[in-house]
């Protein structure tokens, strides 16, 4: 077969596709000329050989253009490939500093803290769509503040742009601080809706049933200030809550009060053996957003205050008001973050550092059920857009989820809120902070778990940058 004459052109392209090949298979002829060199060298040629046809193939310059355009394309291509694996790289080493960080209490930890981000990152980079692994490496501060850091590197093979690089590199680090103790608002967000009013025990819940036989047996505590146009059947024609009260069951409500006080008293121990300052705002969420009590320093005070939780008392069944026919639709989740949000300042870190102000903390205890009317349809699910606003403030989320009992004696119940049963817990969880989601059975001890969950807020770890 004829050779073609390296005059024309089109040759150029031929040319162009050999030296791609060459370079790929002749390494010892790379090794004699640097790439870079080479390919300004080749490119330059081409684009004189073109310039001398006078042929004016239009052939000819359509490949050369169509090889432009792809290679561009390819460069773009391979550069966002780049950016995304880099923000699952950089993902993996956020949460394994925290992991290390939030067991370095001291140089004492520092081996734990070191096993636990390293275990962390081999387990997180598992499944990265790395072609040559990552590299990665941990290390601890030796006096406070405690910190862990983790750097890690990698590289991903490059689709379109080989003409230029093989490979992609990627390096990203985080370094977070270890449990501190730092000075906290606690913004409380209780749920006060009437499916507080289920009874707090099983045992509570079969009494409510077996003495509301006129209504088909209801848990629901219902607080109405008339109940007499629902006919319900109890004695003197009392409401559902006062029959709970006469009956000595206890409600969630109840529970919910009580841990709350009590958990003032922790807060109270906690900041004096912490060295810390803690402050509380405690608020209330039905069809309204209600404060208990404002932002105070005085944690007595707040456990004063947090006597006065209570439930939504409605007009009856049905009705919020006498002329406001709500169709019961009494637990307004927007409502409630836009206004916890609006209180809410951005938070600092929680030094005592002059200028520095306190961290800021969202506590949220509810059984997750939402019930009210967004552009115009009943919603029960919860949405987690405002945690995810909130959170990307730097405010971090606390969780408390007092399971919605299944109650199949229940048609409401079993029409509107089992079918999303299954899901109220992990929306919840994905609206916490990580490591700040409790989750308390009926029958469970929610001032225990209230307890626990405020001290993981208080020695949580957090990534310095």
């Amino acid at each position: 077969m004829a050779r073609c004459n390296p005059q024309f052109p089109r040759c150029a392209v031929i040319k162009l596709f050999e030296f791609r090949r060459r370079s790929s298979v002749d390494r010892a002829f790379v090794r004699r000329e640097p790439i870079a060199r080479k390919i300004r060298g080749e490119l330059r040629g081409l684009v004189q050989a073109v310039l001398r046809d006078t042929n004016g193939s239009p052939f000819v310059l359509m490949a050369v253009g169509m090889l432009a355009l792809g290679t561009a394309t390819g460069v773009g291509v391979d550069f966002a490939r780049g950016l995304n694996f880099k923000s699952d790289l950089q993902g993996a080493v956020d949460s394994a500093a925290i992991a290390g960080a939030a067991l370095y209490l001291n140089n004492g930890y520092s081996s734990e803290a070191t096993t636990a981000a390293t275990n962390y990152m081999k387990n997180a980079t598992a499944n990265l769509p790395t072609n040559n692994g990552v590299t990665s490496s941990v290390s601890v501060s030796q006096s406070a503040p405690w910190t862990v850091t983790v750097n890690a590197s990698a590289t991903i093979n490059s689709t379109f742009t080989g003409l230029f690089e093989n490979t992609i590199p990627v390096t990203v680090t985080a370094t977070a601080n270890g449990p501190s103790n730092p000075n906290i608002d606690f913004y409380m967000l209780l749920d006060s809706s009437p499916s507080m009013a289920i009874a707090a025990t099983q045992s509570g819940i079969n009494t409510m049933v077996a003495n509301t036989t006129s209504q088909g047996g209801c848990a629901f505590a219902c607080h109405e200030s008339h109940p007499s146009s629902d006919s319900l059947g109890n004695p003197g024609g009392e409401d559902n809550y006062a029959l709970a009260r006469s009956l000595g069951v206890t409600l969630r409500i109840d529970n919910v009060a009580a841990a709350t006080q009590s958990l003032m008293s922790t807060a109270k121990t906690t900041e004096q053996s912490n060295s810390a300052q803690y402050r509380v705002a405690i608020n209330t969420f039905d069809v309204n957003f209600n404060t208990i009590q404002a932002l105070t320093s005085s944690l007595s005070t707040a456990q004063a205050s947090a006597g006065n939780i209570a439930m939504l008392e409605v007009y009856s069944n049905n009705n919020l008001t006498s002329s406001n026919n709500n169709n019961d639709t009494d637990t307004n989740y927007d409502t409630a973050f836009a206004d916890i949000n609006a209180l809410m300042p951005n938070p600092g870190n929680g030094t005592s550092a002059a200028g520095d102000t306190p961290q800021e903390v969202l506590f949220l205890v509810t059984d997750g059920v939402e019930d009210e009317n967004v552009s115009g349809v009943r919603t029960y699910a919860m949405n987690n857009a405002m945690c995810n606003t909130i959170k990307n403030r730097g405010i971090r989320i606390a969780v408390l989820y007092t399971v919605y009992y299944p109650l199949p004696t229940n048609a409401w119940y079993n029409s509107y809120i089992a079918p999303i049963q299954s899901n109220i817990a992990p929306t919840l969880q994905a609206c916490a902070s990580p490591g700040l989601f409790f989750q308390v059975d009926t029958g469970g001890d929610i001032t225990a778990a209230m307890a626990a969950l405020f001290t993981s807020a208080v020695q949580s770890a957090y990534l310095s940058h």
